[in-house]
């Protein structure tokens, strides 16, 4: 990766937020100038149908110098605007944060401190006194516990918008389907393990509404499982399926082998063993050794896949702002 040419890359993904982006403006540029950083601000349009993209032209217009945008053709979600976003930023330290004003931008010096001075490679925002309905504390508070749990990862908030990365971390990551959320998880697979928290403010929404739903929960759990069967068995599906398929195939072979012997036997005691079909236990010792098969053709097929697909996500991307 080449020398970083400022100090601090600020990424915000939004999607129609056009009333709170020129206040978010200034305050981000009021803060690098009183701390004396150099940077850039990298505004994510993720495919806006308000007014977002004309007033991120009037603000590149009044700074040219620090504003950069690229606007998708149609909604995207988080995870890509953050994924093309990364690959564009030229800060040693990249900060993220959402677009609804939320997070404050006065916290960027201390994170800045964290990643350039202290050497982390990862800074979550902690966010331990919010502004939320319960429908969504409860919830939070849950995600992030099983997201603990399963990654070991000592974070307490996980999907905390406001975070700061190394550089060479947001070039390192790949942020796909509805992965932003474990950020944290991927950076730790690729090799930077680094990361800590910090306790953050919170600020109440001022303008609009928020764009998730109760359904980011369901989707968000479903992600963590994918996440750690891929991060664990992504390069190496056989292991996983084929040790299911095998143990499966096995089991039904032997208890299948055992009933064949209990009904010759039956047939020498008795010379009346009844059909080996006409018990039920047959079916089930089948069923077995057939799904047990194909989970192992699964595998064998997946392992053939990871080795030869190079494939990555394609985002159309409609306008961009500054190089």
């Amino acid at each position: 990766m080449p020398e970083s040419s400022v100090d601090i890359s600020v990424v915000i993904p939004l999607y129609n937020e056009d009333e709170s982006l020129p206040e978010l403006h200034d305050w981000i540029a009021r803060v690098m100038d009183e701390n004396k950083f150099t940077y850039e601000i990298l505004f994510m349009n993720d495919g806006s149908t308000d007014r977002s993209w004309e007033v991120i032209k009037e603000l590149a217009e009044k700074n040219p110098e620090c504003v950069r945008a690229i606007r998708f053709r149609k909604n995207q979600g988080k995870s890509a605007a953050l994924n093309v976003g990364f690959k564009r930023t030229k800060g040693r330290v990249v900060i993220t944060m959402d677009a609804d004003l939320q997070d404050s931008p006065d916290e960027i010096p201390d994170l800045y401190k964290l990643i350039a001075e202290d050497g982390w490679d990862l800074v979550s925002g902690w966010k331990k006194k919010r502004y939320d309905p319960i429908s969504k504390t409860i919830p939070t508070k849950l995600f992030n516990w099983a997201t603990r749990k399963m990654s070991k990862i000592k974070l307490h908030d996980f999907n905390c918008g406001l975070k700061a990365y190394r550089g060479e971390v947001c070039h390192n990551v790949e942020v796909t389907g509805e992965m932003h959320r474990y950020i944290p998880i991927l950076a730790k697979n690729a090799g930077f393990p680094k990361i800590t928290e910090k306790v953050v403010e919170h600020r109440a929404r001022k303008y609009g509404v928020t764009k998730f739903g109760l359904d980011r929960f369901i989707n968000g759990f479903l992600d963590l499982v994918t996440l750690y069967v891929v991060s664990r068995f992504g390069k190496r599906p056989m292991h996983f399926f084929g040790m299911i398929g095998t143990f499966m195939f096995v089991i039904g072979f032997l208890a299948l082998f055992g009933l064949i012997i209990y009904k010759f036997k039956e047939l020498w005691a008795n010379n009346e063993p009844g059909l080996i079909a006409d018990n039920p236990l047959f079916y089930i010792f089948l069923t077995t050794i057939i799904l047990g098969m194909q989970l192992f053709t699964t595998g064998f097929l997946a392992e053939l896949m990871s080795r030869n697909s190079a494939k990555k996500p394609n985002y159309t991307i409609d306008e961009t702002i500054g190089e």
